[in-house]
């Protein structure tokens, strides 16, 4: 008899050889109907794998990160086989699954495949579904894998199978397919109901570009067709709200060639929505005691080598420039951090003057490879939010807390609701990674989960995800669309003061070294603004919207009475500009809508004579004849709705 402990603390004690599928059987026969994959002992296993050990079992169905995972990569076998049937002779390599489906790379020799081919290849997918056809995972030895390539021409698998160690190689079969494969799948494919090849690109055998290069199939599967055609909605949904595509359209920034790639060009618009973002946060940071600095752009070498960015960094970021003096070399800075430790070092401290807030809208330099650039979401040059908090151990529990409350403000402000934390802590199996002592680390993370728990987030942990310096609380914020984004990062630092050797005067008049608190609400105003235009959609909260009021005029007969409107509302501080061309007011109208600005005001004889204004607000609802004043409360009501107050 084997004991096996499910995730809430049960032990149940069943007969050796039992598999996962009949512990979720003996829950309920409904569970077990939704269970596609399973984790014995922090390994995932087939839910036909027969269990001979006491162990720690955990059942994913669809709902789970872990059960779409194996769902996707046995999808990418059943796209495999079909691939194989449809061009014969073509070379399999890999197919995992990946955060959104699956791919597959193909040598597809003399065949070729374009989005012509995409419905035949899924009606021949389905087709193998439904045969219900289980996988079966089997251990093979080198030679006779090998063997089975080899006569298949196969150079792909004969590489992998190389580098793998006899007696850890196996094979998954289903219907007539085998493959190379470690495990992880679900039970049959009858549970596909519904697949879509999204797109197929060139991708290099193993990512070498001195290798041939293969066709990569992606694609995705559900266990529903509704799921599918949700999703294909969400899609085109998202493609309506691509950051590049509105970014455009609102004229907000772009980007040129002759500048360079990843370095954005932010148009007057989207400069001013900046600045208002900056100054935003600047007034909520004076409130909480910061301090504004400004660091230069470069900074000497040696300064990243003793911050220890450059060890970690250095070959990812822009090479050294060199001056005219022999031996000097600066570079682009890649971390405001370093900056800010020299400005604490300027002067001695005493503990009465600690914390110090040194905060920093500071432009930095990452040299992103040119297939890697997206948008503003990777870029080569960002401003991020930076802010350094040098405190005594004492004071970190209150200042990271701070910190919290200050993110969250933010997000509040700007319509992040849903959202959850990440603690980062690092590897404790790979310390090379890291800078630091062992104490230092447990103490920072420590303060991190402690802070996490006294503020009640709802957070998970992640190890080996912290920063080399220190262990991180990250927000990952769901968007309007549904998806993760990470957002705001707060990180405790025992290592760079170290480093840079920063003291303090302590009460015992003995000198002592501070904790450094790192933290960006925003991340980077680029990417920042990125992910807000596509959860908006690039109809912003009110406060922020680049124009908040646009003036039309009937004719040119009002245009007097529209400019004195317009001074009216600037004296109110609502953003506003009039639209005086000869055109209709349906179009102008249809223009204003299409700009995302909040209310259009119409003005005519009526208006005009009763000395009021017409508002019609974005979306197309009409709100009437009323008085400058009385729109003036509506706008305040509207942007205090988002906009609170920080404390």
């Amino acid at each position: 008899m084997i004991d096996i402990t499910l995730p809430d603390g049960t032990i149940k004690t069943f007969e050796e050889g039992t598999t996962p599928m009949d512990v979720a059987k003996s829950i309920s026969e409904g569970f077990a109907r939704n269970v596609i994959s399973a984790n014995f002992n922090n390994e995932i296993v087939e839910t036909s794998t027969p269990l001979t050990t006491n162990g720690s079992l955990v059942l994913y169905t669809w709902s789970n990160d872990e059960g779409k995972k194996a769902f996707w990569h046995s999808t990418s076998h059943v796209l495999a086989q079909a691939l194989e049937e449809l061009y014969p002779g073509i070379k399999l390599s890999i197919g995992p699954a990946i955060e959104n489906g699956f791919y597959y790379d193909v040598d597809f020799g003399k065949h070729s495949i374009s989005e012509k081919d995409f419905k035949s290849i899924e009606h021949k997918m389905l087709e193998i579904a439904r045969g219900k056809h289980d996988f079966k995972m089997r251990a093979v030895s080198k030679a006779d894998a090998l063997s089975l390539y080899k006569s298949q021409n196969n150079e792909y698998k004969v590489e992998l199978i190389e580098n793998l160690e006899d007696g850890t190689i196996s094979f998954c079969d289903h219907s007539t397919f085998t493959d190379l494969c470690r495990g992880g799948h679900i039970p049959n494919t009858g549970i596909i109901k519904a697949v879509k090849i999204m797109s197929v690109a060139g991708a290099y055998w193993r990512g070498d570009e001195n290798n041939k290069q293969l066709t990569r199939v992606y694609g995705i599967s559900f266990p529903k067709q509704k799921e599918l055609t949700e999703y294909l909605h969400l899609l085109e949904e998202a493609k309506k709200r691509d950051h590049r595509k509105l970014g455009k359209e609102l004229e907000l920034f772009t980007f040129s060639q002759k500048v360079g790639q990843g370095l954005p060009l932010w148009l007057p618009k989207g400069a001013a929505l900046r600045e208002r973002l900056e100054n935003f946060l600047k007034a909520a940071q004076k409130k909480a005691g910061y301090e504004m600095v400004v660091t230069p752009h470069i900074g000497q070498k040696e300064l990243y080598v003793t911050s220890g960015h450059f060890a970690k960094y250095g070959e990812d970021s822009f090479q050294p420039i060199n001056t005219p003096a022999e031996g000097e070399e600066f570079l682009l800075k890649p971390m405001n951090c370093p900056h800010h430790c020299e400005i604490y070092n300027t002067r001695p401290f005493s503990y009465k003057e600690l914390p110090k807030r040194y905060a920093e809208f500071g432009t930095v330099y990452r040299y992103e490879q040119s297939g890697e650039l997206h948008g503003l979401t990777r870029v080569r040059g960002f401003t991020q939010d930076d802010a350094h908090i040098f405190c005594t151990p004492d004071q970190l529990d209150k200042e990271f807390k701070d910190v919290i409350d200050l993110v969250l403000y933010v997000f509040g402000s700007l319509g992040f609701e849903n959202f959850k934390a990440q603690v980062s802590l690092r590897d404790p199996e790979n310390p090379e990674k890291y800078i630091g002592s062992d104490d230092n680390w447990k103490k920072a993370e420590d303060a991190i989960l402690n802070a996490a728990i006294d503020k009640g987030l709802d957070y998970v942990v992640e190890t080996g995800e912290a920063a080399f310096y220190g262990p991180k609380l990250d927000f990952m914020v769901k968007d309007a669309l549904g998806r993760n984004w990470q957002l705001g990062t707060i990180q405790v630092d025992y290592n760079l003061p170290e480093r840079f050797d920063l003291t303090y005067k302590g009460s015992d008049n003995e000198l002592h070294r501070p904790v450094m608190i790192h933290r960006a609400p925003f991340g980077s105003m680029e990417r920042f603004i990125a992910i807000l235009l596509e959860h908006t959609g690039g109809n912003f909260p009110l406060w922020l919207m680049p124009e908040q009021v646009i003036v039309l005029s009937l004719s040119e007969k009002y245009e007097k009475y529209a400019e004195k409107v317009l001074n009216l509302l600037e004296n109110h501080e609502i953003r506003a500009l009039a639209d005086n061309r000869n055109e209709t007011i349906g179009k102008k109208i249809r223009e204003a809508e299409m700009n995302k600005i909040p209310f259009m005001i119409i003005i005519g004889e009526n208006e005009e004579k009763e000395n009021k204004i017409s508002v019609r607000q974005h979306g197309g609802e009409d709100l009437g004849m009323i008085s400058v004043d009385e729109f003036s409360k509506i706008v305040e009501i509207e942007i205090n709705k988002t906009l609170k107050t920080f404390k």
